[in-house]
């Protein structure tokens, strides 16, 4: 079952089971806010047990492009098409979201993983030593640490 995610009243809804659903939730909350602002776009997610299709992307994806299998279990995802970039997201139990940018034309495509772990959660060890990790305030999610990186392959 999907679930608008609502910015103004932030929930929990869906992310109970996380020992951070608050942070997480802020985060979601943040995104959701993001893609309204931008694009008017209502951030919609569903259970990950409802969506294998995005999780199969965005893990091939994160295999292919960095050898990266998150231990974590995926709670939501979320994936649609603003203009002409293809979004996937992947909320996971321990506070990590992983997003998928992919432009699907254009003289220069922007195509790129990025990562945000929510306030109060460690550095997954699958992202250690890895990547660097730039910090920025959000009034709905505290301070989120975010990094990304540019994908090469198609998908």
């Amino acid at each position: 079952m999907s679930y608008i995610v609502d910015f103004k009243n932030v929930s929990t809804v869906g992310l109970e089971s996380s020992s951070i659903a608050e942070a997480l939730a802020g985060l979601r909350a943040n995104e959701a806010r993001y893609f309204m602002n931008k694009y008017k776009h209502e951030f919609t997610v569903v259970p990950a047990s409802e969506s294998q299709e995005t999780l199969d992307y965005v893990n091939e994806i994160l295999q292919k492009e960095r050898d990266l299998v998150f231990a974590a279990k995926p709670l939501e995802t979320s994936y649609f098409q603003v203009e002409n970039i293809k979004w996937a997201f992947v909320f996971y139990e321990d506070g990590l979201v992983v997003n998928v940018l992919y432009t699907v034309d254009g003289p220069k495509p922007k195509r790129a993983v990025g990562f945000k772990l929510s306030e109060g959660m460690e550095i997954p060890k699958e992202l250690e030593g890895k990547f660097k990790f730039a910090r920025q305030k959000s009034t709905l999610a505290g301070t989120i640490r975010g990094s990304f990186f540019v994908i090469k392959g198609e998908y």
